[in-house]
């Protein structure tokens, strides 16, 4: 197959001005050129397309591929990553992972969590923050967490997301009102282990690759897996291959969540347990980081035994059967 590549480059809006955490979601040049290779060596054919704005443009010139590799993230807008795949559906280009409808619920973690809670899947109770006069209106016993409620990469969480007090409430929710300019949500602070679950497939066929406990080290921020852990998750995070009833619980829920929303070939969900060791669903990627070596859904698969080309062979096999590419 010819296969065109989406994605946003990091350096290209780093020179635009942005910075680091606003580019945060976006790849590095040996992301591209590995998923360039993987698939080369798949026996494929490879175009670099790159960002939205390149899309548009190869499309307006008569441009079409067999299949599209999206990984784009998007820039603005609360459904920026629906986005690319929105203009490769309207041109009826087939491309891998998640339709437009999961990428664009999925990335508003309130809207997600109504959706949850609909399919019976255990998910904090929450409040949403759009103004200052809301914060009034939280009904939610202390601790609490609050993180922007269209970010990933843990962007906007440290150690002042976890919440005890009402002038903290008030302090937190202020500043990312003002910094993030989106709404903030405020949920049930989790005290318990935390995991994240490697999918592959799609709807019935979807499988877990595995499971990984997230341990935050001494000299990690305390309490959450935040920017700041995930940035610099060599020193101050350990993932930890577990097979417990605990973890073993959190498989099928993720599994139960994934299938739930329609999510497609390939991702990663994240739940932590709650007091009563009930492991509760934080948040889905559909879209989930695929660097070989700080990715989480590719450290999942490290943990199994899995190999960078064989987790493309198993996307590229999921795309090509739903897609009736064979």
């Amino acid at each position: 197959m010819n296969i065109g590549i989406t994605y946003d480059l990091r350096e290209d809006y780093l020179e635009l001005g942005y910075s680091e955490e606003d580019t945060a979601e976006f790849d590095r040049i040996d992301t591209i050129e590995a998923i360039e290779t993987t698939l080369q060596q798949l026996n494929h054919q490879t175009e670099r397309i790159g960002n939205i704005w390149n899309l548009t443009r190869r499309l307006n010139n008569g441009d079409r591929w067999d299949l599209v590799f999206n990984i784009a993230e998007g820039l603005h807008g609360i459904a920026r990553e629906a986005q690319v795949p929105g203009l490769l559906d309207a041109y009826n280009i087939p491309y891998t992972f998640s339709d437009p409808l999961v990428l664009a619920l999925t990335l508003h973690k309130g809207m997600t969590k109504r959706v949850l809670r609909d399919l019976g899947i255990p998910t904090p109770a929450f409040a949403e923050i759009h103004s200052e006069a809301d914060i009034e209106t939280v009904d939610l016993p202390f601790p609490l967490f609050a993180k922007p409620i269209a970010e990933g990469t843990g962007k906007g969480i440290s150690e002042h997301s976890i919440i005890q007090t009402q002038t903290e409430l008030h302090e937190t929710c202020q500043r990312l009102l003002s910094e993030f300019r989106q709404a903030v949500l405020v949920e049930s602070y989790l005290p318990g282990r935390e995991f994240t679950v490697g999918i592959v497939g799609t709807g019935s066929r979807a499988r877990s690759v595995g499971v990984v406990e997230v341990i935050l080290n001494s000299n990690a921020e305390p309490g959450a897996y935040s920017y700041e852990n995930k940035e610099n998750y060599e020193t101050k995070v350990k993932y930890l291959r577990v097979d417990d009833k605990t973890a073993q619980q959190a498989e099928e829920i993720a599994l139960e969540a994934w299938r739930g929303i329609g999510c497609r070939d390939a991702g990663r969900i994240d739940l932590r347990a709650d007091d009563d060791g009930v492991p509760n669903l934080m948040e889905i990627n559909p879209l989930a980081g695929i660097n070989p070596v700080r990715s989480d859904l590719v450290i999942i698969c490290k943990k199994y035994g899995i190999s960078y080309k064989q987790l493309f062979q198993m996307i590229l096999d999921s795309a090509s059967e739903r897609l009736n590419l064979h």
